[in-house]
């Protein structure tokens, strides 16, 4: 992890310290030791490795944010993001189950959950005893959450959920789901809320298991609800909170997919270093052609330009400042650098790097749904450009 120390318009002044150093070399040892001889079995074969989730729940990693009182590490964003880059840059597949389950379904009720609520499922989430989904996407409203077609009829002390969410991440696998359900009009903000739903509730299943270009070892499926049935002490909030709360958490969300698209750009960039120093042509290392050079300065001065980025979002997120703007920034920048890294890679592998033989071509695949997921660069650049124009 690099070290900063840097005064900007926000206020940042980072600089890692032993304890974020020591996590960052605990995280890498592990995905080395457990993550990396298995990346490419459990690609080819869409494994969700659900056991070493469990391992990383040991380690505390499945509740980074959450408090020690409900089992989880109590640590802030800059040791979160530095979790998540470690594990991506190895595998972002696994490094985009650690921040689904940690920023969206267990950040989701950290933040807006009550006391009961938070007993109940962040001591769970935070250990892995539990894994955790967060249902916002609809198959025909995507970015338009407004229009969701998900609804919760209150029926004394239940509501009846009917609907359907699509690209769910642990849709199949997941043990509870916070999901967003219309209570209201259709276009009104203040027209949707937010449940958690156990597995095992009867009218609450999973659809098919999608067939993606990458990040294959990360589940993705439909959540189904026919005439599910929730206790409305499930209700995060108040009812009519939920679009708002899920603004607030998509947030998180971004400095979290930022995160795992560093390590992802990370990740093809050293690949390319040291393939760039084995490799001879003419008699020489293909690392000293200025062809081949010039496309590592690029890489490394976008990797680093994406980490201050992140950075600075998320320490305005630890002191609770307003940073929907940074986050969005650092969201859209580091999932395209991400892309452009991925790409030079495989560039610089030549014919090697269009094959499974050799680990570019899994990090080019892996690195295009940052790019897409929680908010496409389009709507960051939508974001982005409201902030500045307030």
């Amino acid at each position: 992890m690099s070290s900063y120390i840097t005064d900007t318009p926000a206020g940042l002044n980072f600089q890692a310290d032993e304890n974020q150093q020591m996590i960052a070399q605990m995280t890498r040892d592990f995905a080395e030791r457990h993550i990396r001889p298995h990346v490419m079995e459990w690609d080819e074969a869409q494994v969700f490795p659900l056991e070493l989730f469990k391992k990383l729940g040991e380690l505390g990693l499945m509740g980074i944010l959450v408090p020690e009182q409900y089992n989880g590490a109590g640590l802030g964003y800059i040791e979160y993001v530095t979790v998540i880059q470690e594990v991506a840059r190895v595998c972002g597949a696994i490094g985009l189950s650690v921040a689904a389950h940690n920023s969206l379904c267990t950040g989701h009720i950290l933040a807006f959950g009550n006391e009961e609520q938070k007993q109940r499922w962040l001591t769970k989430l935070a250990t892995a005893e539990w894994i955790g989904a967060w249902g916002l996407t609809e198959a025909n409203t995507g970015s338009d959450a407004l229009h969701m077609q998900t609804t919760a009829v209150l029926d004394g002390d239940h509501y009846i959920v009917n609907g359907s969410k699509n690209w769910i991440t642990h849709g199949k696998t997941g043990d509870v789901a916070v999901v967003m359900v219309r209570t209201g009009e259709k276009g009104d903000a203040h027209g949707i809320s937010a449940l958690v739903i156990e597995k095992g509730t009867p009218g609450f299943t999973h659809g098919k298991k999608e067939n993606k270009l990458g990040m294959r070892a990360s589940e993705t499926t439909e959540l189904i609800f026919d005439n599910c049935r929730v206790p409305k002490e499930n209700l995060l909030g108040k009812e009519g909170e939920g679009f708002t709360q899920a603004m607030k958490v998509l947030d998180g969300g971004r400095i979290s997919i930022a995160a795992l698209s560093l390590g992802i750009a990370k990740g093809a960039f050293d690949a390319a270093v040291k393939y760039s120093k084995e490799r001879h042509q003419f008699g020489q290392p293909i690392s000293n052609f200025q062809g081949i050079s010039f496309k590592l300065a690029d890489m490394a001065t976008e990797i680093e330009a994406a980490e201050l980025l992140i950075m600075q979002a998320a320490d305005m997120k630890n002191r609770g400042v307003h940073m929907t703007k940074q986050a969005a920034m650092a969201k859209y920048y580091a999932s395209e650098v991400a892309v452009r890294c991925a790409t030079e890679a495989v560039q610089i592998f030549g014919g090697y790097g269009y094959t499974k033989d050799f680990p570019v071509e899994k990090y080019y695949r892996d690195a295009k749904l940052c790019t897409i997921g929680e908010g496409t660069s389009e709507i960051q650049k939508i974001v982005i450009a409201r902030e500045v124009l307030k």
